[in-house]
């Protein structure tokens, strides 16, 4: 049952880390609140519990934030940068480093690759690496030719512009979607502790604004309702909508 008396979504510097998260990474903060989801990594069993069922290739505990966490996604549609072993390298080929790449990083190992997560100041950048591409051997970015090919490339040309030229680590000002999406994570988790609308706006807008602006037919209400319905949608299955593969969408 929902204790409506917890306070960890309370704070909102809490939920501070989530502005700099790029589409995947937000994708697992709504999964792993899904109560459905937190059951079936409860089950794991094959004949009970699918990862495929969330778009995943493997379950992933709900407990870890993406901090921690980068799931393994099916299809590539993380659009993560493949690094594979170069049989023809150039003669001035430089050799593969895995502890050279920029930025914090979070390993997992998917059964087909070795994942790579490189946080690199407020930037991410993804790479899918060959198991038997190892520490001192050339290598190369394949990407293979499919409808979606240019869509593809823009993402992947993207992600190795962090990764070439990595930029000082700053934390520049959240975006309107990012602030949305702290936001609505903060408020999905109020609803899911079985806080009342009025409990959640008063953690994520302040009791002096509730105060002066909580009415019936109010502008307030009527912005923590949507900030609800948004967070239990993408929680049941939109978050999907955040796995694209290209940058500009």
């Amino acid at each position: 049952m929902a204790d409506s008396s917890a306070t960890h979504w309370h704070p909102p510097a809490a939920y501070l880390y989530t502005v700099h998260l790029d589409g995947p990474s937000l994708a697992w903060e709504y999964l792993r609140r899904n109560p459905d989801y937190q059951l079936d990594w409860q089950r794991q069993r094959p004949e009970v519990a699918s990862p495929q069922r969330w778009g995943l290739r493997l379950f992933e505990d709900p407990s870890c934030d993406a901090r921690s966490i980068q799931p393994a996604w099916q299809a590539d549609i993380d659009a993560a940068i493949p690094v594979r072993t170069d049989d023809d390298p150039p003669e001035d080929a430089p050799p593969f480093c895995l502890w050279d790449i920029p930025g914090h990083k979070i390993l997992s190992d998917d059964g087909q690759h070795l994942r790579l997560t490189s946080f690199v100041g407020c930037q991410v950048a993804r790479m899918a690496i060959a198991h038997n591409l190892e520490d001192g051997m050339p290598y190369t970015y394949a990407v293979r030719a499919r409808l979606q090919s240019c869509a593809r490339w823009r993402a992947i040309e993207a992600q190795l512009a962090v990764l070439d030229a990595p930029p000082v680590v700053s934390h520049p000002r959240p975006n309107r979607s990012s602030l949305a999406h702290m936001r609505t994570l903060q408020a999905l988790d109020g609803i899911l502790a079985g806080a009342s609308h009025r409990e959640v706006a008063n953690a994520v807008f302040g009791s002096r604004s509730v105060a002066e602006r909580w009415h019936a037919d109010g502008d307030l209400r009527a912005q923590v309702r949507r900030l609800i319905r948004g967070g239990q949608a993408l929680m049941t299955g939109g978050y999907r909508r955040l796995l694209q593969i290209d940058p500009s969408a």
